[in-house]
């Protein structure tokens, strides 16, 4: 029986997702320079780290599997500051299998575990983070105040669901940052920016920030400190990103309610001194 117009999009939309799901296993070319830079500067941003043919196949299963999840939220001008810089979600490798393929991808987890220097990474945790149009800027902070964790040999991955230019809010560095001390425990919001920004300023850090073509990919350590600026664009600014974290990572007991939260959400049934290795949080890369 012949294929309707309508099966045959959906047949090939198909062939393009499941040859996009392959991908994700082919190890990447990660330069030296790369590693160098990413261990110099705390983050590296790299060109091409996706086919962007493939992850563009990819991207409406991931977009509807993140939307599924998005709650109604009050209007941009009702939140606070962390509320209007981003829509977060979480756990969505758990529920769709393209978002699966995507955050458990051995590619990405072998450029993760190759610049941390370490011979196997697990998956902390996934979250989504969609810049609506008009969003505010996403204020300097460093996700490491968050977690639980007996080492700092985690590193996250960005990656846009589309090219990400000047006016969309792309994220930006402190190249450097992971040695500064000051802000280390503030939770992301209008006092982290303010104090934060000011040690930056006066240790004379630099910024980087560059546009993202659909496929480049940055990674940055858990104390490097970043942020966004606000999305002025009419569309949203689509991210997924993935936390990787040395697999040998034992959890640490909480010191805040942060960490509490964190705990009992990314580690369930993990004592302070374990190693967090349950089934939500997978090895994704062994050497």
């Amino acid at each position: 029986m012949p294929l309707t117009p309508h099966a045959g999009a959906a047949d090939c939309h198909r062939v393009r997702r499941v040859t996009a799901t392959a991908a994700l296993a082919e190890p990447f070319a990660l330069a030296a320079a790369d590693i160098a830079a990413f261990r110099r500067n705390g983050f590296v941003q790299i060109a091409g780290a996706l086919p962007p043919d493939l992850l563009a196949a990819m991207v409406p299963d991931v977009v509807a599997a993140v939307a599924a999840r998005v709650a109604a939220v009050p209007p941009l001008a009702e939140r606070d500051t962390y509320g209007r810089a981003f829509l977060q979600t979480f756990n969505i490798w758990r529920t769709d299998a393209v978002a699966r393929a995507l955050v458990t991808s051995r590619r990405l987890a072998g450029i993760a575990a190759a610049l941390l220097g370490v011979a196997s990474v697990r998956l902390y945790h996934d979250q989504a983070l969609d810049k609506e149009p008009g969003g505010g800027p996403t204020p300097w902070h460093a996700d490491q105040f968050y977690w639980p964790l007996d080492n700092d040999r985690t590193v996250t991955a960005w990656i846009p669901l589309q090219p990400v230019d000047a006016a969309m809010g792309p994220l930006a560095f402190a190249p450097g940052s992971q040695r500064l001390a000051t802000g280390r425990d503030l939770a992301i919001g209008d006092a982290s920016e303010a104090v934060i920004g000011a040690a930056l300023a006066d240790g004379g850090f630099g910024l980087h920030e560059r546009p993202f073509a659909l496929g480049d990919v940055s990674f940055h350590g858990g104390w490097t400190f970043h942020r966004a600026g606000p999305n002025a664009t009419d569309r949203p600014r689509r991210v997924m990103t993935v936390i990787y974290m040395d697999a040998a990572t034992r959890l640490r007991a909480p010191a805040n309610a942060n960490e509490a939260f964190d705990a009992a959400t990314w580690c369930p049934g993990v004592a302070p001194g374990e190693v967090i290795a349950t089934p939500i949080n997978p090895v994704l890369f062994a050497g």
